[in-house]
């Protein structure tokens, strides 16, 4: 147990202080672990439980570490960070069998005087965690920052562009533990004949919650271990990200671009409603990205799908008129996949927000040049910030009288906002990430 913490701690210091990609460093970690696979799912529990409560965590430790917290070792202060969350959100481990093993962890890789700091923090934590109020009274920003373990400037944000209620609805959905979905692909099996299968190899599954093409995983090992998988007949995606591909039109025989295909889910969704026809044109800034998308592509079988390197924000004359349909899946703050990715939480600011639309607006003027009269561009994001949604199509509109906004449909949903100009918001819940969906027309 004392080296299943170790990791935890040691992928918390590189996702907190070296900005590193939780899921890529943890599973790193326990790649090169002998941990067996039920302690495994202890070090990811506390590792991502962390991440998504590490401000209200925070904030109670700073009560009683007071002005010593950013002196604190950054080795005990995590220790200490996943024994507050423990004893705070898991019922699965004994209050003070958790203090004994921080101590003991402290001791072992810091220093005795360290273990009687943590000693004395955690049983002053039990002693008091009855009584606490970490916020002023009626400041209702502070309140739901520390129930969520939000930043408070990301609270005012969802307040200011939503309203409270709205706003706890999506603070409350970041929270939600993400479902696994997959698509079927339509080009190697039909729908009911994927279920079957995948009940057959012991897979407790559901139909998605919005998309035809989705299955839910509700129990079952390693889904990319799957023979269906391997082969190409499903593949793992969100349901939010579903609903790009089918609200562009595409048909058979059409070419597509994709400027910002990474990782490729909705590249290869485009390949498969063409019956794998036609060109899709996948670009993408980096070569690497690329190599797992020609990866997926040739695990899924799709052959008209063509991957170039390119940037988005640079206009490529030979694009020019030649789509169909352009798919932007502009690169974004990500506030709507939070669930997925908490250290977003803390990676990001309200000025970095800025300077992403600018370079979202240089790739949507770019996609305008490149599709065909009557074509469509489809913009989207997964995130929940208007000024990167509704605000971006709004100037782009302006900018460009000949486009119109088509009205998207997606069925009846508590957690899909409908705007009046023809746009959706998918709010984030244990089914969906958070997500914006634009369809804009070319006219003339």
């Amino acid at each position: 147990m004392d080296n299943a913490r170790k990791i935890a701690v040691d992928v918390l210091n590189e996702v907190f202080y070296n900005k590193a990609y939780s899921s890529i460093v943890l599973g790193n970690m326990l790649n090169s672990s002998s941990l067996e696979q039920k302690d495994k799912g202890l070090v990811t529990e506390i590792v991502y439980g962390t991440i998504k409560y590490k401000y209200t965590i925070d904030k109670i430790l700073k009560g009683f570490l007071k002005n010593n917290f950013d002196k604190t070792d950054r080795f005990l202060l995590n220790v200490l960070r996943i024994t507050i969350y423990q004893i705070r959100y898991l019922d699965k481990v004994p209050e003070f069998a958790a203090v004994n093993e921080a101590v003991n962890l402290v001791k072992k890789y810091v220093s005795l005087g360290a273990s009687k700091v943590a000693n004395g923090v955690l049983r002053n934590y039990l002693r008091n965690k009855e009584e606490e109020v970490y916020w002023k009274e009626g400041n209702i920003f502070e309140e739901l920052a520390f129930k969520y373990s939000f930043p408070q400037w990301m609270v005012k944000l969802f307040n200011e562009q939503y309203g409270i209620e709205v706003c706890e609805k999506i603070l409350s959905g970041l929270n939600q533990r993400p479902d696994i979905t997959v698509r079927v692909n339509s080009t190697k099996g039909d729908y009911e004949e994927v279920f079957s299968k995948l009940e057959e190899h012991g897979y407790q599954i559901e139909e998605g919650y919005v998309c035809p093409e989705a299955i839910k995983i509700i129990r079952g090992r390693n889904i990319e271990e799957n023979p269906l998988f391997k082969d190409g007949y499903i593949t793992v995606q969100d349901e939010s990200a579903m609903l790009v591909a089918p609200t562009m039109d595409v048909g058979e025989n059409n070419t597509i671009l994709d400027l910002c295909s990474a990782p490729g889910g909705k590249t290869t969704h485009i390949g498969e409603l063409m019956n794998n026809t036609g060109k899709v044109l996948a670009f993408d800034i980096y070569e690497h990205k690329l190599r797992l998308i020609e990866e997926n592509t040739e695990r899924l079988g799709l052959s008209n799908i063509s991957l170039s390197i390119l940037d988005a924000t640079k206009y490529e004359e030979s694009l020019s008129e030649k789509a169909d349909s352009v798919l932007i899946d502009v690169p974004c703050s990500g506030l709507g996949i939070i669930r997925k990715k908490p250290e977003i939480k803390y990676n990001k600011n309200a000025k970095e927000l800025q300077e992403i639309v600018k370079i979202q607006r240089k790739i949507m003027t770019n996609a305008a040049k490149y599709v065909k009269e009557q074509g469509v561009i489809l913009y989207s994001t997964c995130t929940l910030n208007k000024e990167e949604n509704e605000e971006n199509i709004k100037w782009f509109i302006s900018k460009n009288p000949e486009f119109t906004v088509e009205k998207v449909y997606f069925g009846k949903s508590d957690n899909i906002i409908y705007h009046e100009e023809g746009f959706a918001t998918i709010l984030p819940n244990s089914y969906m990430d958070g997500f914006f969906i634009a369809k804009i027309r070319r006219n003339k």
